[in-house]
């Protein structure tokens, strides 16, 4: 009875179908939090102003920004080696210290810092975000590894949305205030993380086969594209019709926020379900038992007093060899081979002690090569294999390329005659969104049903980058507009795929190191492409325009350059670099086709098998254990 009253006592929280959901709902959080970065655009005016910076320091705090938010190498190094809560305190306690230190200069509390503490301040309070991110994609990727496309897809495009979050933040509830928005900033993630850490931790993997699971992945997806909508059309009814000080500006952010809670009623399903299922449970123990006690007695004697049932035994014998992995001793190793390759077979289990041999066979066998792809790869096995770096050329030419004409959207607009540039933030935010949602969707989907490499996808929109680089150049009457609609969707696919790939051909195991390391292809392209060519590009052409002459370090001060001699020269080299992208990708592709063939045979992700050596090693372990209760030597 104390049994039945012990599991009917268990927290449907705890069940291993809630917590993966209730895991991933606390993530949508956490990913919305880590978009902290995309909002310096909403106070860097406030801080020229203040803190009377130029606009060449204006643009280096932007690269700080930029190295903070991709940056993570800390964070994936050590993921392995702390709690999850304790990624996820560094990275609030990060946005707290620097956004904080920010905050207290321009609310004038604190006289004014130096210039390079600001900088570091910046690039501080953005590092958070690789935090965040390397706590919720590493948990989420291993709590559901069969659904990696999508998951990332999800989790990246949440990010993509938490600019438009923060800014709606930023009119309704702030006041379009740039100090109460570092304020909130440094409280806000820490505040988050405080709530749902809790939530953020690994479980039983995912079967990935139910097909209810998929509907949830579905519902998800379907409430981010409702959300980017609505985001979408306040964002241009607040422009119209000047809403941001009418009280329904605080309307549409609860409304907001209602839509992100609705991830959670997918555990609340599940929670109120196993609840159902345990009361069930309870009542059919009580009946079972009920109808124990009206057996005859005579019927338990005739058992005899030496007979205990069968479940005692296997309960036993699985607490016995429960414990195998706890003993493991590098002596026995050769022992174990010659039991197990050439030896008679055994006999007597309590002379040989099987636990321990069993044990060090496995690992034995695991020493005597190196992991291949699709298996677990440390750090420093990934950074010697072609693949590795394969995918970070491609991945370091899209967002490379793509992020050269994100931190030049406005000077681009301006050259090219456009006054107000936000309606061109606003689609390349969106596109940016649908292409990371999207992106893991359709990567998913083929990669389950005709095992194609989601590298394909990235080689596909590299291609779509260079039309839309060349249609940028053209000047065509609002090619602007395409180009970025195109530009900002193929932006957002090299996330949601990269993501994936990187598990699937290097593992989970040390997922957060390798992912880190590849992030670092964004600010890399931001540093090469956009702040040095473009630039240099821009400068040029706006003394040439000027008929005056500066200064290599100077540039143009307060000169801007117009027509499409700007950035023309810029976006056919943007081209160019992603036709050598394609290339790369198509490589990378072919190499890696039969891994996917291996791990999607099935349609769905499969252990690929390892040696033949390790196989026959198992298969004899599990004839010992069946030999158990046949009572017959394997």
């Amino acid at each position: 009875m104390s049994a039945v009253n012990s599991a009917a006592k268990v927290a449907p929280w705890l069940s291993c179908k809630v917590a993966p959901w209730l895991g991933f709902a606390a993530a949508v959080w956490i990913q919305v939090a880590s978009g902290n970065p995309y909002s310096f655009p909403l106070y860097s005016d406030k801080m020229k102003g203040i803190l009377n910076y130029s606009q060449a320091q204006l643009n280096n705090l932007g690269v700080a920004n930029d190295i903070g938010e991709n940056v993570g190498l800390l964070a994936g190094f050590i993921c392995n080696k702390i709690p999850l809560w304790g990624i996820l305190i560094i990275g609030s306690l990060a946005s707290f210290f620097g956004y904080g230190l920010i905050w207290l200069v321009l609310s004038e509390r604190i006289s004014a810092q130096p210039y390079w503490v600001m900088w570091l301040a910046l690039c501080l309070g953005a590092n958070s975000a690789t935090w965040f991110n390397t706590a919720v994609l590493v948990t989420n990727m291993r709590n559901f590894p069969q659904s990696r496309g999508t998951v990332a897809g999800i989790l990246k495009g949440f990010v993509g949305l938490s600019a438009a979050v923060y800014t709606e933040v930023f009119t309704g509830f702030l006041s379009q205030s740039s100090i109460n928005l570092l304020l909130f900033l440094a409280v806000g993630p820490l505040v988050v993380c405080l709530l749902v850490m809790y939530f953020i931790r690994p479980c039983a993997p995912a079967s990935g086969e139910d097909r209810e699971e998929q509907g949830y992945f579905v519902f998800i997806q379907a409430i981010s594209i409702i959300l980017a909508l609505y985001l979408l059309s306040i964002s241009i009814a607040n422009s119209l019709f000047s809403l941001e000080s009418h009280p329904i500006s605080k309307l549409f952010v609860v409304v907001m926020l209602l839509f992100l809670l609705s991830p959670t009623l997918i555990p609340l399903k599940l929670a109120l379900h196993a609840i159902k299922e345990d009361r069930v449970d309870v009542q059919n123990s009580l009946h079972s038992q009920m109808d124990r006690c009206r057996e005859p007695l005579l019927g338990i004697e005739e058992k005899g007093p030496d007979m205990k049932p069968s479940a005692d035994k296997n309960t036993a014998e699985s607490l016995y060899f429960g414990n195998l992995v706890s003993s493991i001793s590098k002596d026995n190793i050769s022992e174990l081979q010659r039991q197990l390759e050439g030896s008679p077979p055994f006999h007597d289990f309590e002379d040989m002690n099987l636990d321990i041999l069993l044990a060090e066979g496995e690992g034995a066998v695991r020493k005597k090569r190196r992991p291949r792809r699709g298996e677990d790869f440390n750090f420093r096995q990934a950074l010697v294999k072609a693949d590795f770096w394969l995918l970070f050329v491609v991945f370091f030419c899209g967002v490379g390329s793509g992020v050269t004409v994100l931190n030049n959207l406005a000077q681009i607009g301006l050259a090219e005659g456009y006054q107000d540039i936000t309606i061109l933030l606003t689609i390349i935010g969106v596109c940016n969104f649908i292409g990371r949602l999207g992106g893991g969707a359709v990567s998913e989907y083929y990669v389950r049903q005709k095992a194609i490499p989601r590298t394909v996808w990235m080689t596909a929109t590299q291609a779509l980058m260079i039309g839309a680089y060349l249609f940028f150049a053209s000047d065509l009457p609002g090619s602007i507009y395409i180009s970025s609609s195109v530009l900002g969707i193929c932006y957002g696919v090299q996330f949601s795929v990269m993501v994936p790939t990187a598990s699937e051909l290097f593992g989970l195991k040390h997922f957060g190191k390798i992912y880190n390391f590849l992030t670092i292809g964004n600010p890399l392209g931001a540093f090469l492409f956009s702040g040095l060519l473009a630039g240099y590009i821009y400068d040029q052409e706006a003394q040439r325009q000027s008929g005056y002459s500066y200064p290599a370090s100077m540039g143009a001060p307060n000169v801007d350059c117009l027509g499409p001699n700007c950035f023309r020269l810029t976006f056919l080299i943007m081209a160019g670099v992603c036709a050598f992208g394609v290339l790369m990708s198509i490589i990378l592709t072919i190499r890696i086709r039969p891994v996917y063939e291996t791990l999607y045979s099935g349609g769905s992700f499969c252990i690929p098998k390892t040696t033949k050596t390790k196989e026959s090693t198992l298969e004899k372990g599990s004839k010992v254990l069946s030999s158990l209760n046949t009572g017959r030597p394997f």
